[in-house]
């Protein structure tokens, strides 16, 4: 039997619109092999060398791999901070945005003031956040301490104590969770009232109406910002390194303050590369675990759980 071959550009007109379609998606495609998948692949290739900016980049296998695993005590301190602070803050970020979404879905006086005071925090520069935060918590002239020392309380380094600098950060972090806060918002104005409705005939109370009708629906939600505040808790970086550059005595020394220091300050550009797919690998391997562990968590409104 012949086999019947179809050109899917059978006219002119096709082979035309595919070019015309080709040039205007180029600049886009352009941009993509230039300023990613380029230096995706050159990353990998310095990963496997050493490479210090200044002179060709030599071949030397999976040693910034192995090194770093066996024989870094300071990767083991910054992967202790950074699993802390995704471990601590995101759950918290997520929760203090649901809550504060909670409190701006009810009917409060000022209401649509609130909602802007809360949601205010998130599109402040992180620059300005940063020091904002440094006068507040600051030992000498803060605000914060002030306050304390009038009440006859002792000073709390906040940014100078290891055991106080972590959970203070966790609080800004808590803090600015404007964007969040208004997804969590959006799907609350969603959730059917006649699910609230039926819950008070049934005589459930409001924290049954929450644990019960609100969180299976705003379930999916949740799930969203977690994974969301997760990619961006291991890649921490601004606020830590405007506030304390990684300190005291190594407190604040995240993942990304570490790669960056070995790319930027050492020149170590492929033990960076190597850390830099070692994040990668760490991302992709939470994420999935966490969208394991939702799965039976999780109601979707179409397929159910």
């Amino acid at each position: 039997m012949a086999r019947v071959i179809v050109n899917p550009l059978r006219s002119p007109a096709e082979r035309r619109n595919l070019l015309l379609g080709v040039i205007f998606a180029s600049p886009w495609i352009v941009g993509f092999l230039v300023f990613t998948l380029i230096p995706l692949g050159s990353s990998l290739y310095y990963s496997f060398t050493r490479y210090d900016l200044l002179g060709d980049p030599v071949w030397i296998g999976l040693r910034n791999y192995n090194l770093l695993l066996t024989n870094d005590a300071d990767f083991r301190v910054v992967m202790y901070n950074t699993l802390w602070w995704v471990l601590i803050s995101s759950p918290l970020g997520v929760i203090s945005a649901f809550l504060m979404a909670l409190l701006l879905n009810t009917n409060i006086l000022g209401r649509s003031i609130f909602r802007s005071v809360f949601f205010f925090p998130s599109i402040v520069p992180v620059v300005v956040t940063a020091f904002v935060w440094q006068f507040l918590l600051s030992t000498q002239y803060g605000a914060i301490n002030g306050v304390l020392q009038g009440w006859g309380f002792p000073i709390i380094p906040f940014l100078a104590n290891p055991a106080y600098v972590k959970p203070s950060l966790v609080l800004i972090h808590m803090w600015s969770q404007g964007s969040a806060m208004v997804i969590f918002l959006a799907t609350l104005q969603d959730v059917p009232r006649t699910l609230y409705e039926a819950a008070e005939i049934d005589g459930a109370n409001s924290w049954q109406r929450l644990w019960s009708v609100t969180v299976p629906m705003v379930s999916p939600v949740i799930l969203f910002n977690l994974v969301m505040s997760l990619i961006s808790g291991f890649q921490n970086f601004t606020l830590p390194w405007l506030m304390t550059q990684g300190g005291p005595e190594k407190a604040t020394e995240f993942y990304a303050i570490f790669l960056y220091r070995n790319a930027f300050q050492y020149l170590l550009m492929g033990k960076a590369s190597a850390l830099a797919w070692f994040l990668f690998v760490i991302i992709v391997l939470f994420t999935v675990l966490v969208f394991r562990v939702s799965g039976r968590y999780t109601y979707y409104a179409g397929g159910g759980r």
